[in-house]
């Protein structure tokens, strides 16, 4: 008798995971795979030792994505205002502890391990999962929020792009900007209040820049719609066209392997790509975008459960802003600010912050049923 119940415990345990593997959205997983692949190759060619750093950032997203995976988020969703303050908390942090590069003070330091963090990364995840909190708790009527409603989640909006903006990080204050906005209008807001919004921008915008902006990034707005682009984007523009149709060798990389193009493994990685794999490589891995955005909208467009539709389409729109932003800048068609091409330049915060998106979205799909959550018929999977 033990050993049957041992035994039907056995196959019990691997029905539960078959449903987890039923649910788990494996096909998002199976696209982000060839971008990680082909930034550490690109990575290591430039800069061999920032390639071993880069896996390191992987090997960690990886244990990120795990433990934010197995947490019973929805059970816990009490928690996300909590986690929504303490980011508010580490950019005022910035204010008063933080720490300075090239005339931004954006990052704080971590004591003992010689290391440092930018707040702005993690601000993200706190907004999108504070909004999908709200807009679950009080789902938009038929016509939209009205005043009372959006003025509410506005704020939560602004706060953080005030904070950031002061750093100063313009771009990644904007793409949060959009980001909230954007989700507000996907969910619905009375098309008045978007007329008022628009309007307003429009008598706003020639104040911003001349009193807001500071004057590097009054220069990158001149520098963008004057007729000769500037240096950076001048030898991107060259890599770009000197990769032709399949790209060159990497010996035959001469704007890279020469140093020609500046910072060839975070902001203009794009064109660094380019040079190497022509326009048959750039055009896989827009590609690879497109169908990963168009994934995550269906996501959110065919599922009624709000934190779903929150979530999904919120990593499709930063997905779809950073990869526009980035490859328009290395060609001359945006402004250069620094924003980079997402899961593939180089860097530890932005990796990581994707792939925590990704674990919450992942745990939401996969998880979506109560009874996965209370263990009503079955052993609970969390």
């Amino acid at each position: 008798m033990i050993q049957f119940l041992k035994f039907y415990g056995v196959l019990n345990l691997w029905r539960i995971d078959k449903r987890i593997l039923a649910q788990f959205d494996l096909f998002s997983i199976i696209l982000i795979i060839p971008l990680i692949i082909t930034s550490n190759w690109l990575i290591g060619e430039a800069v061999p030792a920032l390639a071993q750093k880069q896996a390191t950032y992987v090997g960690v997203a990886f244990l990120a994505f795990l433990a934010i995976f197995l947490l019973p988020i929805r059970r816990m969703s009490w928690i996300i205002p909590l986690i929504y303050w303490l980011s508010i908390t580490l950019l005022l942090g910035v204010e008063f502890f933080g720490h300075a590069r090239l005339g931004a003070q954006r990052w704080i330091d971590i004591p003992f391990i010689n290391a440092t963090i930018q707040p702005s990364e993690f601000v993200k995840p706190a907004l999108i999962l504070m909004l999908a909190y709200l807009i679950n708790k009080s789902p938009p009527p038929a016509e939209g929020y009205r005043l009372k409603e959006f003025f509410k989640m506005a704020f939560y909006i602004l706060l953080p792009f005030i904070l950031i903006a002061k750093e100063p990080d313009l771009g990644t204050a904007l793409v949060l900007l959009l980001i909230g906005f954007g989700i507000l209008f996907y969910i619905g807001v009375h098309w008045k209040i978007w007329a008022f919004l628009f309007g307003g921008m429009l008598i706003f915008s020639p104040i911003a820049y001349k009193f807001l902006l500071h004057d590097y990034q009054r220069t990158r707005v001149l520098d963008f719609v004057s007729e000769k682009p500037s240096y950076h984007v001048q030898q991107s523009i060259i890599a770009i066209g000197s990769g032709g149709f399949s790209g060159k060798s990497k010996d035959d990389a001469t704007q890279t392997q020469m140093r020609f193009l500046p910072i060839a493994t975070s902001d203009f990685i794009f064109a660094f790509l380019v040079e190497r794999s022509g326009f048959l490589g750039a055009l896989g891995i827009i590609l690879i975008y497109i169908m990963l955005i168009l994934h995550l909208m269906s996501l959110s467009i065919f599922s009624s459960d709000y934190f779903i539709k929150v979530v999904t389409i919120s990593i499709a729109f930063m997905i779809f802003i950073y990869m526009g932003v980035n490859i328009s800048m290395t060609i001359g068609y945006a402004p250069v600010v620094g924003v980079p091409l997402p899961m593939f330049s180089y860097g530890g915060s932005s990796f990581i912050n994707f792939m925590i998106l990704f674990a919450i979205m992942q745990n939401l799909i996969t998880f979506r049923y109560k009874d996965m959550y209370d263990g009503r018929g079955t052993k609970s999977f969390i």
